[in-house]
């Protein structure tokens, strides 16, 4: 199985993330990375600024999940989106044999993914240029000495927030309550994002459109699902 190669160095950011590989990949998926891997890959965002056009021309949305687990929702929503680009970025290779089975599966045309850390991708793509970005069950780090590692991090949202076309949204979930605080308040810090929310249903039932993930269903946090929805104004 090849796997493409690290973006990381010693001017690489804090890893916010944890394990990249857990039990053996199933020979299927990991002879994906073989055949399917290179044909969807995300371009090395180290080599340049990203062309979306040229991922997929003809293109009428672009879309960015970040840490895309398994892949269900990445697959669920270009099944329903097929004319919409959707870029997924998962560091843990069991996740993206995971999703490019999905893909395989489901015959979809429309799904790109890198599999190494996202905000190389996020500073290779050009300013206004995504219409969603989904960040689903980022890793919690819920010690407090771990804080530092978590992804939300003031720069890190001014940076999704420029790559938000007007009028695109931004949906964070998490199921840790201080996470949800930690990044509510960031986000709400971000000059050009606006809280889509006026009252607390609006934060503790999944919008319409969400996919309910296999790592939902364990309920690993401390409280149900809580979804921040933002827009770029």
């Amino acid at each position: 199985m090849t796997t493409p190669p690290s973006s990381h160095g010693p001017d690489t950011p804090l890893r916010t993330f944890g394990r990249i590989k857990s039990r053996p990949i199933k020979p299927r998926q990991a002879a994906l990375f073989d055949t399917l891997m290179p044909q969807v890959q995300v371009p090395d965002p180290s080599a340049g600024p990203i062309d979306l056009a040229a991922l997929m021309p003809g293109a009428k949305a672009a879309w960015l999940e970040i840490g895309f687990g398994g892949g269900e929702h990445l697959a669920a929503q270009a099944a329903r989106h097929p004319d919409a680009l959707m870029i997924g970025c998962e560091p843990f290779l069991n996740g993206v044999a995971s999703a490019l089975r999905h893909i395989e599966e489901g015959g979809l045309k429309n799904v790109r993914l890198h599999a190494d850390d996202a905000r190389a991708v996020v500073d290779a793509l050009p300013d206004g240029s995504l219409d969603r970005i989904m960040i689903l069950f980022p890793d919690p780090w819920h010690k407090a000495r771990h804080n530092k590692r978590r992804l939300i991090q003031p720069e890190f949202a001014a940076k999704l927030a420029s790559k938000l076309k007007p009028g695109g949204r931004l949906r964070f979930v998490t199921d840790w309550k201080d996470y949800a605080g930690w990044a509510l308040e960031r986000f709400l810090a971000t000059p050009g994002l606006r809280w889509l929310a006026d009252e607390a249903s609006d934060w503790k039932v999944a919008p319409q459109d969400h996919v309910v993930t296999r790592y939902e269903e364990k309920k690993l946090g401390d409280t149900d699902p809580l979804f921040l929805e933002f827009e770029k104004v």
